[in-house]
């Protein structure tokens, strides 16, 4: 049966990068405008005897060369290392703390893997997918294998090396934050599987609808930095996954606390600090806009893990450390869509609403309603990522970003929020479930419930933590 499982395995493998040499995309959705075209007016009977020569229309003034911007080309660079930083060691430490002593291993294992497995992905197809021309819904494969990326390619104000390479950090990290939904139970072959699949026909076509010159960017949906494409996309799809593959064993009827708040206090400090690269660093350059990011990115993690924690404190009795560092996150994910769009004063609303909404999110509703999230990916990045991009739509003011919210008279663009919104979860939703159930069905996707109690360190692994 294993071998039969693996032959299948193989074969999978096989047919999915054959596919990825054939050209399957639609030619590019924006079409060129016939030209227009001017009759001469008819001369006049008395005309002179000689007509005055027709006068010369100015020449048209070349488009401007891009160059590469030392500055911008420096933030960004160190950008990139921030968002990294973000999943080896952040996402690792922040999920390792939380779970049980004997599933340690095997959690920060995922997201090193992941880090190497998405790197991989993005060079082979989802960059071309994610930002290739193609057409309203998806890329096409220009760019695949990095086709056309040369050593002097530049993208904005910098080398197109550059910035695929920040955006591949984007990548890594949206679907190393959904497993933790499902820690303590999965099988890493099940993992790795799936989150291969995951990021070329989920994460790639959602970036594309935002980013790269999809339906959602033209229709005006604003996401500054990730809100819907990393954070609701990742919420939503951890959701799906921990409800596809049921409860842990021992969930609710025994005590399952983290092993060590200490990793997670450091993985929620180093989430802090990168996710002012994946803030700051959207704006492409090192100037006013990357500045603002930053700050309100400040503004709205503080105001959230205070939030979090007098609500706590109010209605448990104790603040708890789990607790202010979830706010944090929780106020970062929510910022994350509304970055470049807001001021201070909007950016400490937005937090403290996330604060409380995510607090409810994680206890409350996961309660009532009786899933397994582990690890609070939709409690935290789903429900912070739906927070912060309506209230987008709310606060954006032109300013601050050029577009304007609610705030000032605009409440089409909390429509249109809502319709992003919308579009990412149907289609996260179903997509994520389809996959899910395909891995299911070739190898299983949870381990059996005695190597659960075991410990998945020692069972996936064969490693443990003394």
């Amino acid at each position: 049966m294993k071998r039969l499982r693996t032959s299948i395995l193989a074969m999978l493998w096989a047919a999915f990068f054959v596919t990825l040499a054939a050209p399957i995309m639609s030619p590019a959705f924006a079409q060129d405008a016939a030209p227009a075209t001017t009759e001469a007016a008819p001369a006049p009977e008395a005309a002179p005897a000689e007509a005055a020569p027709p006068a010369e229309a100015p020449a048209e003034e070349p488009a401007p060369t891009p160059t590469i911007d030392s500055g911008d080309t420096a933030w960004m660079l160190t950008s990139t290392l921030l968002v990294l930083m973000m999943t080896v060691p952040g996402v690792a430490l922040f999920y390792g703390g939380m779970v049980r002593k004997k599933n340690v291993l095997a959690t920060v294992m995922q997201s090193f893997a992941i880090t190497c497995l998405i790197s991989i992905l993005w060079m082979v197809a989802g960059y071309s997918l994610s930002f290739g021309t193609g057409n309203a819904y998806i890329g096409d494969f220009s760019k695949l294998f990095l086709s056309g990326v040369a050593f002097d390619s530049i993208s904005y104000t910098m080398p197109e090396s550059v910035f695929l390479m920040f955006q591949m950090t984007f990548a890594i990290i949206t679907p190393a934050l959904l497993i933790g939904a499902v820690a303590d139970r999965m099988k890493f072959s099940a993992m790795v599987i799936f989150v291969s699949v995951w990021s070329l026909v989920v994460y790639a076509p959602i970036c594309h609808w935002v980013w790269g010159g999809g339906f959602l960017g033209v229709a005006g949906v604003l996401d500054f930095a990730g809100g819907t494409v990393v954070h609701i996309n990742s919420g939503v799809a951890g959701l799906v996954a921990a409800l596809v593959l049921g409860k842990r064993v021992g969930y609710g009827t025994e005590p399952l606390p983290p092993h060590n708040l200490v990793l997670s206090v450091v993985g929620a400090s180093l989430l802090w600090v990168g996710w002012f690269g994946f803030n700051a660093g959207s704006a492409v350059a090192a100037g006013a806009g990357a500045g603002m990011a930053m700050l309100v990115t400040q503004i709205a993690a503080a105001a959230a893990g205070l939030a979090w924690m007098f609500i706590e404190w109010a209605f448990k009795g104790k603040p708890s450390v789990l607790g202010i560092i979830s706010g944090a996150v929780a106020g970062l994910v929510a910022i994350t869509p509304a970055a470049g769009f807001v001021d201070p004063m909007g950016a400490l609303i937005i937090g403290l609403i996330a604060g409380v909404g995510c607090y409810i999110g994680a206890t409350s509703l996961k309660h009532a309603l009786g899933y397994d999230d582990s690890l609070d990916a939709f409690g935290i990045h789903g429900i912070g990522g739906i927070i912060g991009a309506i209230l987008t739509g709310v606060f954006a003011r032109e300013a601050f970003g050029g577009k304007i919210g609610l705030i000032e008279g605009n409440s089409g663009q909390v429509l249109l929020q809502l319709y992003g919104v919308g579009v990412t979860i149907v289609y996260t939703a179903i997509a994520t479930f389809i996959i899910l159930k395909v891995v299911d069905m070739i190898i299983g996707l949870r381990v059996e419930k005695d190597e659960e109690r075991e410990g998945l360190d020692l069972v996936l692994h064969g490693e443990v933590v003394n």
